[in-house]
């Protein structure tokens, strides 16, 4: 079985004896989007028991990335490709856009179902729904229960976009899900049916379970008795985190028990990672990390994850290998004896061996992003880049120990505990740095600097061509950016007040059935006025060659 978590939890079990050749039986990703210093094995104030104990007993995975947001995060997840592969490499998927995952693209739960999974999804998808073929069941998952978009609120599942631009978000399937919508804390409704589709399947059939839940992400919402440990933050946000961490926790904890109970554990993994960094305003800590989501620092994209199973070779231990999310693309697949097309170019690599027996990891790179749409930093230039790249374009490249950051990396500052320490937010305990103006190059020795304090850049500029140079491979590599303007059919109020597809198939085809009838139309006039001009124009020459 394989159990997924966004934010952090995954779970993948062999199949029975009875099932051989059917690789692992289940697998559970568990998908969150807890800081890294959100849970307790990282020193956080936060008390997260269940986590704690599976890692412990598990893989902690210390030199694991992800993206700086949703999106990006679950795409190469999905697809164990680069977001400049994708066309995904620009900010998330907005729920008015016509936008989602390339269709051309297979997704994990398709490969699995090709050797014999049974696959479901449930959470948060954030893959881009306007038209019906973008849904999760039809991406791979025989079954989906939870939003289509990045945030709402936890109890009436609503969500507005913008003024105006509200609906309900809650699917069962490609259905509004209107028969749940009980009130429940969407953290325990999320849990509850993750219960329901292990008690109803066959534990000696596989099975792939991604679950992405919504929490900790804003709103910050949570249950009034998970506030009873945390009345002593001040920092409202913090506390309101910690409730929804401590919930979120005792979630995974019924997620786990159910395995057990059903039958799946002994022959089950469970996965478990962030989707992308914390958000301090919000919340989250990344201490002793820099940056925050939504940034190519550290803390942005350096997860919290583990892996968890009775098959692990090295239980107990602390893998500090590099491992990227596009990584679990190959690597289930692997596991389940799935086969991977020749003709699907991946960015991922099989690290069973790296994570269950401690091996060398096959991965020596990671390309963190190139955003040739961002905004670009004003005193960029390709001079800045010894005429290897333009450093007015945000990017981000990890090649061994060194890091280098281009364009405008964003929000920079170290938060350290402190700063949560008032009731409103505050940036006094910050530890801000400041450099000359201008400057659009950063590197780093991430295994000696983890915590991006010293910018080598001008003390080794060779290094820095090197990955320019390796950023410029990358690039020409990428497909163009898919970030289309919002489409006003969008609205839920044209769509009985629910979130969901939009774009009609049959709408298109009619449109285009009219403008090629439109096209041919005009053809024939034209046909006719040119044969008339040429007629006209024949009868000209004829009559001055006879006069």
């Amino acid at each position: 079985m394989i159990v997924f978590c966004k934010g952090a939890f995954l779970a993948f079990a062999t199949a029975s004896p009875e099932l051989e050749g059917l690789g692992f039986g289940a697998v559970l990703w568990l998908e969150t989007n807890p800081g890294f210093r959100d849970v307790g094995y990282h020193g956080s104030e936060i008390r997260t028991p269940t986590l704690d104990k599976l890692a412990a007993e598990g893989v902690k995975l210390e030199n694991y990335y992800v993206q700086p947001m949703c999106t990006p995060s679950r795409s190469q997840l999905i697809t164990g490709k680069y977001q400049i592969h994708t066309g995904l490499q620009h900010s998330i998927i907005r729920p008015t856009q016509p936008n989602c995952l390339p269709l051309d693209n297979v997704t994990l739960p398709q490969k699995l179902k090709e050797v014999g999974y049974s696959t479901h999804m449930v959470g948060k998808w954030h893959l881009g729904f306007y038209r019906r073929e973008c849904m999760p069941t039809q991406r791979g998952f025989d079954s989906f229960f939870g939003s289509l978009l990045g945030s709402g609120d936890y109890y009436t599942h609503f969500k507005c976009d913008s003024p105006g631009i509200c609906g309900y978000d809650l699917y069962e399937n490609d259905n509004a899900a209107w028969d749940h919508d009980n009130g429940i804390y969407s953290t325990q409704m999320y849990t509850q049916k993750v219960q329901q589709i292990l008690a109803s399947h066959n534990p000696r059939k596989p099975i792939f379970l991604y679950i992405a839940y919504q929490a900790v992400h804003s709103p910050l919402q949570a249950p009034g008795r998970y506030f009873e440990h945390y009345r002593s933050i001040n920092n409202i946000n913090r506390r309101r985190y910690a409730a929804m961490l401590a919930c979120l926790d005792e979630a995974i904890n019924n997620v786990t028990l159910a395995l057990r109970k059903y039958g799946y554990y002994e022959n089950s993994i469970i996965i478990y990672s962030s989707d992308n960094g914390g958000q301090p305003m919000a919340g989250g800590s990344n201490w002793p990390l820099r940056g925050s989501k939504g940034t190519y620092w550290e803390g942005g994209i350096r997860a919290v994850g583990f892996v968890h199973s009775p098959l692990l070779k090295n239980k107990g231990s602390v893998c500090k290998e590099l491992v990227h999310i596009t990584d679990w693309f190959p690597t289930l697949i692997t596991l389940a004896e799935g086969q991977i097309d020749e003709d699907i170019q991946l960015d991922g690599y099989d690290v069973w061996e790296t994570i269950s027996e401690g091996r060398r990891s096959p991965r020596v790179d990671i390309l963190h992003n190139i955003d040739p749409i961002y905004t670009k930093a004003k005193n960029g230039s390709w001079a800045a880049g010894y005429g290897i790249w333009n450093t007015a374009i945000q990017s981000a490249i990890r090649v061994n120990h060194w890091k280098l950051l281009t364009g405008n990396p964003g929000y920079s500052d170290w938060v350290p505990p402190q700063a949560f320490s008032n009731a409103g937010p505050n940036r006094w305990h910050n530890e801000r740095v400041s450099w000359s103006a201008g400057k659009t190059v950063w590197l780093f020795n991430i295994t000696a600097d983890p915590y991006e304090r010293v910018d080598l850049s001008a003390r080794h500029p060779e290094v820095v061509k090197q990955l320019l140079r390796r950023l410029s491979q990358f690039n020409k590599t990428a497909v163009p950016v898919r970030y289309p303007p919002k489409d006003p059919r969008s609205n839920p109020k044209l769509n009985g007040g629910v979130w969901g597809p939009w774009f009609k198939e049959d709408e298109k085809k009619k449109k285009s059935d009219k403008s090629k009838g439109a096209n041919k139309q005009k053809k024939s006039k034209n046909k006719k006025k040119a044969n008339q001009k040429k007629g006209q124009s024949f009868h000209c020459r004829s009559r001055l060659a006879g006069g």
